[in-house]
C-alpha cells in the first residue's frame, strides 16, 4: 500500500507543480510497469487549446510512446483524481491491469469541473442530452467496417 500511496503522491506534485506554473488544471498521472514510473502527465487544457490534453491522456500517450507500444499491458494507472469519461475510455482501450486515484469525481465537480455531469448525460438517451445527437445510418458506414473485417494484415487492438 505505500508504493501505491507513493504514485499518488507523485500524481498529485505533477499536478500541484501545474497549478503553481500556471500550466494547466490540478490534475496529475502516473503509469508504473514494474516499479518503475514509464509515463507522466498534467492537464494541459488550456495551455495546449486542446480539451483532450488531460492529465490520464498525456500519461498514457508518455507511456506508450516510450514503450513503442499502443497498449499498456501489465501497467498501472495513478491518478491524482477519478478519470473523467474520457480518461476513462482511454485508460480502458490502453488495457493496463489497474487504476488507482486519489480525489473522486464529487470533489473535482465541487472544485468546477464537470466531471459528474458528463457521466450523467452519458445515460441519457440521445434526445435528452445538452448536446444535440442523433445516429444517421448510411451504407458507407457499414461498409467500412466490412473492409476492416475482411483486412487480413490488420493489427487488432
Amino acid at each position: 500500500m505505500s508504493d501505491i500511496k507513493e504514485y499518488l503522491r507523485q500524481a498529485i506534485q505533477l499536478a500541484t507543480d501545474n497549478i503553481r506554473n500556471n500550466e494547466g488544471g490540478p490534475f496529475g498521472a502516473v503509469v508504473v510497469k514494474d516499479g518503475v514510473v514509464i509515463g507522466k502527465g498534467v492537464n494541459k487544457v488550456t495551455t495546449h487549446n486542446d480539451p483532450t490534453a488531460h492529465a490520464e491522456i498525456n500519461a498514457i500517450r508518455d507511456a506508450c510512446q516510450n514503450l513503442e507500444s499502443f497498449q499498456l499491458k501489465d501497467c498501472e494507472i495513478y491518478s491524482s483524481c477519478e478519470p473523467c469519461p474520457m480518461c476513462l475510455g482511454a485508460i480502458y482501450w490502453a488495457r493496463p491491469k489497474k487504476l488507482y486515484f486519489a480525489a473522486s469525481r464529487q470533489e473535482a465537480s465541487q472544485a468546477g469541473f464537470d466531471d459528474t455531469y458528463i457521466y450523467h448525460e452519458l445515460n441519457l438517451d440521445f434526445a435528452e442530452r445538452k448536446i444535440s445527437t442523433e445516429q444517421v445510418q448510411i451504407k458507407e458506414a457499414k461498409d467500412l467496417f466490412n473492409e476492416w473485417i475482411n483486412t487480413k494484415n490488420k493489427i487488432e487492438y
